[in-house]
């Protein structure tokens, strides 16, 4: 169920002890979770109510790798009042200034902002990894295993799901004996989850959403940025940012192979999770992404370190049911 965008009613308490007594608090934004988030306005004071719920959200994730990014010099909201019993917490104002719709608007600017959205992830990528839980086998698996459990169903396939298996263990391999460090993994660093910010830290760019951030390889945050499930990256502007990464980056190794791998990898997961906010929360705006969704996917099944897994989507989901197949359920 789509959840309605009305402040908790613990949320007066918590802003007045926070010290917000008098604020004003107006919808934001909701999520693909159970997440909603409120700007708090005080006069000349702005700030952001995370609303997290119990049991379904847990903010202290978020919380962790915030103060992590912080200390390392990057430009997360700093943590201004939090209460985990109720999962509240208010976080600081990074304005409206997203870089989907900067780009949008000054499409000019498309190459100087995702090259610093790239130089960003290359800073990141000279650091160690946070203390974080591996991004390994088995997550990988799980989350490709959404198109089976979810999209297969929905479209009325019947599918190979052990085969389905085998494949993906025989091209994951490619990323996890890669060369490249483990670094600190975001998972969701794409264009409505970077601010423009005026401050001169980061390169002037503000992180939201890094809640989920694994340990694991750092071609997955370039393919979240530049193969993007909310907007489209031209396939000339994607190869421009990979060629930037890799020239100040040096990434050892076959990167484009794992790229590609963890490409499909991210894009098949997606399939899955937008169907599944569809069929089991209620959220049907989300199947409008798939049929860009199976674009990238089928353009990451063309290199030929995907040949396993490109040869099951061809004998198990025909053309015919990957697209469009579920548009007639999507909100005009």
């Amino acid at each position: 169920m789509v959840p309605t965008m009305i402040p908790p009613a613990s949320a007066a308490d918590f802003l007045a002890k926070a010290g917000w007594p008098d604020a004003a608090v107006v919808p934001l934004a909701g999520d693909a979770s159970f997440r909603r988030y409120f700007r708090v306005v005080d006069g000349g004071r702005r700030a952001v109510l995370m609303d997290a719920p119990p049991p379904h959200e847990d903010p202290r994730p978020f919380i962790a790798i915030a103060e992590h990014l912080v200390a390392d010099g990057f430009a997360a909201p700093r943590i201004l009042a939090r209460d985990l019993n109720e999962g509240l917490v208010l976080i600081e104002d990074f304005g409206d200034d997203r870089l989907k719709e900067h780009v949008e608007d000054q499409p000019g600017e498309e190459l100087a902002v995702y090259g610093r959205a790239i130089e960003l992830l290359a800073d990141l990528h000279k650091l160690p990894a946070a203390e974080l839980p591996p991004y390994d086998r088995a997550v990988y698996q799980r989350e490709v295993g959404l198109v089976t459990e979810w999209y297969c169903p929905a479209i009325g396939l019947k599918v190979d799901e052990d085969a389905y298996v085998r494949a993906w263990d025989e091209v994951l391999p490619i990323a996890e004996q890669s060369a490249s460090p483990i670094v600190t993994v975001l998972r969701d660093y794409h264009a409505e989850n970077i601010m423009l910010i005026d401050r001169p830290e980061a390169r002037g760019l503000g992180l939201l959403d890094f809640q989920d951030a694994l340990a694991g390889h750092p071609a997955y945050d370039l393919v979240s940025l530049l193969q993007d499930a909310r907007r489209d990256v031209s396939p000339a502007v994607e190869a421009a940012m990979l060629a930037h990464y890799k020239a100040i980056a040096s990434p050892p190794g076959d990167f484009d192979a794992a790229y590609a791998v963890l490409g499909a990898q991210r894009n098949a997961k997606i399939i899955g999770i937008f169907t599944r906010l569809w069929k089991r929360d209620g959220k049907p705006r989300y199947l409008s992404y798939l049929p860009r969704m199976w674009g990238l996917l089928e353009r990451d099944l063309t290199h030929p370190a995907l040949a396993p897994v490109a040869q099951w989507f061809a004998a198990n989901i025909p053309a015919d049911k990957r697209h469009n197949a579920l548009q007639e359920f999507a909100p005009e």
